[in-house]
């Protein structure tokens, strides 16, 4: 394995072209955080990074989930599709040291030698003149200094959706055309912008916390976190395009929320051939609710019982700064596809037991989460389903979503932070 990790770390390394690992410094790692975040959807800390590259020292190998996304960073399925189509690689590797210790030391013959000898200084000559070159190419090359780039925002509405934001930036000063705005980690939203231009405008049609930046070339130069609230609760049907969204007191049940079949229904959304995505967010400032100590539970239904819907496929995110919880919810005999998510741990139920998942979701069904200096315990129905361990450093946490298939109701919402403080999401 740690051959095929060095195959791997080279492969990243070529990919983002920030030279040599050995001279990369923090921000390099911030660099590499970013890009994988953009190509895969997964945050891997900088932290992380330096362990796998031995900048920082951590006795234990790599976790599966991390080689998955840096197999995935290079064009490959998974650590183990790159496992299979780089094993002849490592073997001939192999191979080739093993012949080289065992050649025995040539005889010196006068003229070979001396053929051999002008070979070695042409090579010798060539490499100088590659490196010079090299050299002399990289001084040619401005130096990007974000110092001299200005990048804010400014959201139209204090809360709700659709939202839109114009973002100012000051990028004259580019040595190249290549200015981008990101809006999120989503690379379908990079926007290449004028050079010369002032301002950019994007409409958010999701709640959501997303760290917007501003690209010179492929240089981040400047970030901006930007926070979209859901107003309280908010209920809306995810389609192609834009999506379908319910008032408060269309969605107001006794007890917490609900979309039912007469709210759809009215709003001529069929729930036949396939099932609608229905999704709830519940997103604000949480003051110092932080996701490596909290609690967390719920109490949710989806009674949608059409043929498409024989899995009851639900998913439960926390929503953090720049991270993600997603719980996965379902019939007991759908759990062998499903994942779970957990500030930086990965988990796929082809190569992990996520059986204690599973439950009757056509009754009411609690979710518990006690989250203690990162390790999380998980509960269904009073029930202890899970335990993991947490390796992203600490964010704040921001609100839930909810995604269901056809109608559905939460009783409730609720977080306690680290002091034991409840906190209410109504």
């Amino acid at each position: 394995m740690d051959s095929l990790l060095r195959i791997l770390l080279t492969k990243v390394e070529e990919k983002i072209n920030r030279g040599s690992s050995e001279k990369w410094t923090n921000y390099d790692f911030e660099q590499l955080s970013e890009s994988i975040l953009d190509y895969t959807s997964v945050q891997l800390s900088t932290t992380t990074l330096k362990r796998i590259w031995g900048k920082v020292k951590y006795p234990h190998a790599p976790a599966i989930q991390t080689l998955n996304t840096l197999a995935q960073f290079t064009g490959f399925t998974d650590w183990r599709d790159f496992e299979l189509k780089n094993s002849d690689l490592v073997k001939e590797n192999k191979e080739k040291i093993t012949i080289q210790s065992e050649e025995p030391t040539p005889v010196q013959i006068p003229g070979r030698t001396m053929a051999i000898g002008k070979y070695l200084v042409a090579a010798v000559v060539l490499a100088l003149i590659v490196l010079v070159y090299v050299g002399f190419k990289r001084r040619g090359l401005p130096k990007i200094e974000p110092a001299d780039y200005s990048f804010s925002l400014n959201k139209i509405k204090i809360t709700g959706v659709p939202n839109s934001v114009i973002f100012t930036y000051d990028a004259s000063k580019s040595p190249t055309d290549s200015v981008y705005i990101v809006q999120t980690w989503d690379i379908t939203r990079k926007t290449l912008v004028p050079k010369n231009g002032k301002n950019h405008s994007a409409i958010y049609y999701y709640p959501g916390y997303f760290n917007t930046k501003l690209i010179i070339d492929s240089t981040i130069v400047k970030r901006q976190d930007l926070q979209i609230s859901s107003d309280g609760w908010l209920g809306l049907i995810q389609t192609t395009g834009n999506p379908i969204y319910f008032t408060k007191q269309e969605i107001a049940a006794t007890e917490g929320v609900k979309i039912d079949s007469s709210l759809l229904v009215a709003h001529d959304i069929p729930l036949m051939p396939a099932s609608p995505k229905t999704i709830f967010y519940n997103q604000r400032d949480l003051g110092d609710l932080m996701d490596d100590n909290f609690d967390f539970e719920t109490i949710i239904r989806n009674q949608n019982t059409s043929a498409d819907n024989t899995c009851h496929k639900t998913d439960v995110l926390i929503q953090c700064k720049d991270d993600i919880i997603i719980i996965p919810l379902g019939a007991k005999g759908c759990v062998g596809n499903i994942n779970l998510a957990f500030a930086g741990t990965y988990l796929n139920s082809k190569y992990n037991d996520l059986s204690g998942f599973g439950c009757d979701l056509t009754q009411w069904t609690k979710l518990k989460v006690v989250c203690r200096n990162r390790h999380a315990k998980i509960f269904v129905n009073d029930n202890l389903v899970f335990e993991l361990d947490a390796p992203n450093d600490p964010v704040g946490i921001v609100g839930v979503q909810y995604r269901f298939n056809g109608p559905a109701e939460i009783k409730y919402s609720r977080f306690w932070n680290k002091a034991g403080k409840l906190i209410n999401l109504d």
